[in-house]
């Protein structure tokens, strides 16, 4: 009986072996199938969260800012597509990659590089360098390194350089307006970024798009009112000007009279938009806008017109300059020497400081000031050009004798040369002041009529004798042609500077 029983006992354990052997497998596949359910199932929602937010990315995609051209449609500023090398400070520096290579590439110190990124290593995005042409960031790529990237962005092109430097002004290292049109304009021209979901893997670097969220909406072109010829004209003459005279700088400002349009707007010194590096703040400055000065004679034929206007004087009226010289409440005011008796045309031809100052002294207090009023003086010309000056002018009509005549020859006010070049467009356009404009009109606007047409062209016609054989900027008559204007000097406080103006 013994072994009988120690038989039943041992077949009974081979039967029980499999059995749990197989409890054990079911409930191993059914934790298994519960774990699966629940990923797949319960957590699924926080899970897929998860690993959204471990590799999905909102990134910006930049909007193409708008081109500037001149009135014909020639390019004036462009923004060109550009690379920009980022980096995950975590990613790059764990995986122990020599940074030599793409410091070089880079331009940059490898050490000053390194510390920046152990400074920045809790973030996930750095730049290291903007702006790359595609070629250089190419090879940025080329290495392979992990956590570096490249950001498509863009950077503006002034075709022109310094040319238009002034007008044009600039943009920062994010495409913004910082000067100039640029600033004036900058939303007109900058555009509306877009956005789209991109799927990186663990060192940064882009696997694929996921889904676009927000196209970019390009910048609006910017049609000016500039005539690249003339533009490119108007700053050779000036700049071969400035230095045949040895100036510390010029202005000049060319207006279409019959709209008041900007066809060429030029300083010296200029700067190059496109690498300003070197770049002197006072380079920069639109000096034509920004700068204000007294006149000096250039008001002149300002100081006749309020006289016609008035019926003080007449056109063959005539003025004794002799001996040249005139004391005025306790000062001395000088011609170059003794015109004798001149008439007005004269007057503004050889420029008489004497005769203009019997003029002012002869006129009511307030004639001349009122007139001044009526062109602008003391007030912006509205075109929103950053920084404008207003220049300056009494607030109320002067009433000393010394007051009255350097306000006749062009002290005791200071305007900008736009606000001059405008006064002077305003005697071209029979005495109708129009808005000035930086921007491409289709039609002339409406301008008011701020002096009588007949004297405007009185004037003219007395004008045209400046550039003639007699007048004092002979040098400026061309053969063939009507040339009308005014010489003006004006001393400046600083030492060695004499500003002149021909109009």
């Amino acid at each position: 009986m013994a072994p009988r029983a120690q038989q039943e006992e041992s077949q009974s354990v081979v039967l029980w072996r499999p059995t749990l052997l197989l409890v054990f497998f079911v409930a191993l596949a059914g934790v298994l199938l519960w774990r699966a359910l629940s990923l797949q199932i319960l957590d699924r929602e926080f899970l897929q969260n998860q690993g959204d937010a471990r590799h999905l990315r909102v990134v910006e995609m930049p909007a193409h800012r708008g081109a500037v051209t001149d009135r014909y449609g020639d390019p004036l500023a462009l923004s060109s597509p550009v690379d920009s090398v980022w980096a995950h400070p975590g990613y790059l520096l764990e995986s122990g990659a020599d940074l030599t290579a793409l410091a070089s590439l880079l331009g940059l110190n490898e050490r000053t590089m390194r510390r920046r990124l152990e400074a920045r290593s809790e973030r996930e995005f750095v730049y290291l360098r903007r702006h790359l042409s595609p070629d250089r960031a190419a090879q940025v790529m080329e290495l392979g390194l992990p956590g570096v990237a490249l950001q498509r962005e863009y950077r503006r092109f002034y075709p022109a350089g310094e040319v238009t430097a002034h007008v044009l002004g600039f943009t920062n290292i994010d495409d913004r307006g910082q000067e100039g049109l640029e600033l004036s304009f900058d939303e007109w021209l900058r555009g509306e970024p877009g956005a789209k979901r991109v799927l990186r893997d663990r060192l940064g670097r882009r696997v694929r798009d996921v889904e676009s969220l927000r196209e970019p909406r390009p910048g609006n072109t910017l049609a000016l009112s500039i005539d690249r010829r003339l533009q490119y004209l108007a700053y050779r003459e000036l700049k071969a000007a400035v230095r045949e005279h040895g100036a510390r700088g010029g202005s000049l400002v060319l207006l279409d009279v019959k709209t008041g349009e900007v066809l060429a707007m030029v300083n010296q010194p200029s700067f190059n938009p496109n690498n300003r590096t070197n770049a002197q703040p006072a380079h920069m400055r639109n000096r034509a806008v920004t700068d204000a000065f007294e006149p000096g004679s250039t008001v002149k034929p300002l100081l006749i017109a309020a006289a016609l206007e008035s019926g003080q004087l007449r056109p063959d009226s005539v003025i004794n300059t002799s001996p040249g010289v005139m004391r005025v409440g306790g000062h001395t005011v000088r011609d170059f020497r003794d015109y004798g008796t001149i008439d007005l045309s004269t007057l503004l031809n050889r420029s008489s400081t004497v005769g203009a100052a019997k003029v002012g002294l002869e006129l009511e207090d307030d004639v001349f000031w009122e007139l001044l009023v009526r062109f602008g003086f003391g007030m912006t010309t509205g075109t929103g050009f950053p920084g404008e000056s207003a220049g300056s002018l009494p607030i109320v009509p002067p009433r000393s004798a010394i007051e009255r005549a350097t306000l006749s020859y062009g002290y005791g006010l200071s305007v900008t040369p736009l606000q001059l070049a405008q006064s002077y467009a305003t005697l071209a356009a029979d005495g109708v002041q129009r808005p000035i404009s930086f921007l491409k009109l289709e039609e002339a606007p409406d301008g008011e009529q701020v002096l009588d047409a007949n004297v405007a062209q009185l004037l003219r016609e007395m004008m045209e004798g400046v550039a003639g054989s007699q007048g004092t900027g002979r040098r400026a008559g061309v053969s063939g042609y009507r040339i009308a204007g005014k010489t003006g000097t004006a001393k400046n406080p600083l030492p060695a500077v004499m500003p002149m103006i021909c109009t």
